[in-house]
């Protein structure tokens, strides 16, 4: 699975916006700043800030 380039490049975590990247392994946008990870299921993100993934450490 992969997502499009074009919304890679718009998309932002909504916390601190700042640019996610998409993690394959996990199927996860990884936030490069606070660390959040976004589920993607379907090609689709999930970016409600209540239902991400914790910074890990």
């Amino acid at each position: 699975m992969a997502l499009d380039p074009e919304l890679l490049k718009i998309l932002a975590c909504p916390v601190c916006k700042t640019p996610v990247a998409f993690a394959t392994e996990e199927s996860a946008l990884v936030c490069a700043k606070c660390g959040r990870r976004y589920a993607v299921k379907d090609d689709i993100p999930n970016m409600l800030p209540e239902e991400a993934a914790p910074p890990e450490g």
